[in-house]
């Protein structure tokens, strides 16, 4: 399944609907849109992030600690192509359904929920694919 985008009209009339917090942010979930459909991470959007995802259909974030956007795999090569995106009931936050090339997490993991709460503590449930100074390229 590929995503087809509508036209600039139509995604200004859905942002129009959005309700982003005082920050001018959403609540963005990206999720594999393959099995076994993955949480891959959580990030933010602002209107002109989420514009650009839906007019390009490459995921682009918004990077509170840049104050600017942040598309995906930009340095790393580990994009997010999207596939469908969902508002929820009360359209405060964004689900995206994407294909992941990569790893999503910048420590090198397929998923950033790693962490697991286990009655010691936490667990690692995962190890990374590839270290973070490959995937940035700094040695």
């Amino acid at each position: 399944m590929s995503y087809l985008p509508p036209d600039r009209a139509t995604i200004d009339a859905i942002l129009d609907t959005v309700h982003f917090n005082d920050d001018g942010l959403i609540t963005a979930l990206a999720q594999s849109a393959d099995a076994p459909h993955d949480v891959l991470m959580l990030a933010w959007m602002n209107r002109a992030a989420l514009a650009e995802t839906l007019e390009t259909g490459q995921v682009c974030y918004y990077s509170r600690s840049r104050n600017a956007l942040w598309r995906k795999g930009e340095s790393s090569g580990q994009r997010q192509t999207l596939v469908s995106a969902r508002l929820d009931c009360d359209r405060d936050a964004v689900l995206l359904l994407v294909n992941q090339t990569g790893v999503a997490c910048h420590t090198g993991r397929r998923s950033c929920f790693y962490h697991e709460v286990v009655p010691q503590g936490l667990r690692d449930t995962t190890k990374p694919e590839i270290s973070p100074e490959q995937l940035y390229g700094k040695a």
